[in-house]
């Protein structure tokens, strides 16, 4: 079996990372870069996040596994204490796996018409500075609403707990397969009005914006990552044909992660 070990620059993941790499090899693994069977990322979900992109070309082929050497994440099912539990796990492993759904963010840019697919694992956002973004949002090719407000949101079930909770999202499990829409900061009042709460979108159907065409200053990030800014003539979200899998060997149920990250303790 190839194994990646992946790891962000904190000193405590890269001593934790070489620590793993040295019990691999021993176990013998190949601990490699390229081409691998798995990738187990050390740090945290946004170290997972960079993994995922760095990998996303392969994800018919590749599996996640995270170890958190601070709080526990969302794609982090070990603790940087566990490495030799993990190894163990990996010398018996067959394949097993757990998979979920992805964005495809499908942008059509003004200058060229052409057209550039991202995929996100969290969510995508759109946003215009200083001014006032101004779009109008259709779902599968009918106008929901002319939106005004601060810009928009679109997340994956996974990402849900991330960006989108934080504007007032709804919390999907994500064995869902939907994205959902969340406003930004919207603009409601006598002349304009929008929903002003999050949908859920069914993967049978897609949500497109187009931003006001004079407008060339909007922003938009795909998970952690902002593209270069080109003028945006249209953007399609919806369900990716790809999913991240990961390799669990072990499963925290999803509740239970969603508890422990906002809630803490229960008073009794």
């Amino acid at each position: 079996m190839r194994i990646t070990v992946f790891h962000n620059s904190n000193a405590k993941s890269v001593h934790v990372a070489a620590n793993l790499a040295a019990k691999l090899r021993q176990q013998g693994f190949s601990v490699v870069k390229d081409n691998p069977d798995i990738v187990i990322t050390v740090g945290g979900d946004g170290t997972l996040l960079s993994a995922f992109h760095e990998y996303a070309h392969m994800l018919d082929k590749v599996r996640f596994v995270g170890v958190h050497t601070g709080h526990l994440g969302f794609y982090t099912d070990w603790r940087d204490y566990e490495l030799d539990e993990l190894v163990e796990s990996l010398r018996h492993d067959d394949n097993q796996k757990i998979s979920y759904p992805l964005l495809d963010v499908g942008v059509r840019y003004a200058d060229d018409n052409s057209t550039v697919h991202y995929l996100a694992l969290n969510e995508a956002t759109l946003k215009r500075f200083p001014a006032t973004m101004v779009t109008d949002v259709y779902i599968s090719d009918e106008l929901f609403e002319s939106f005004r407000g601060d810009g928009l949101c679109v997340s994956t079930p996974t990402g849900s707990t991330a960006y989108n909770k934080s504007v007032g999202g709804a919390v999907l499990n994500p064995q869902l397969e939907a994205i959902q829409l969340a406003e930004i900061a919207s603009i409601n009042n006598r002349v304009f009005r929008t929903l002003g709460s999050a949908i859920v979108i069914s993967k049978d159907e897609w949500i497109d914006v187009y931003p006001e065409p004079r407008a060339m200053d909007y922003e938009m990030t795909v998970d952690r990552f902002a593209p270069k800014q080109r003028p945006i003539k249209a953007i399609r979200y919806r369900i990716a044909k790809e999913r991240i899998s990961f390799a669990r060997y072990r499963h925290m149920h999803f509740w239970n992660r969603v508890e422990d990250a906002f809630i803490g303790e229960k008073q009794h």
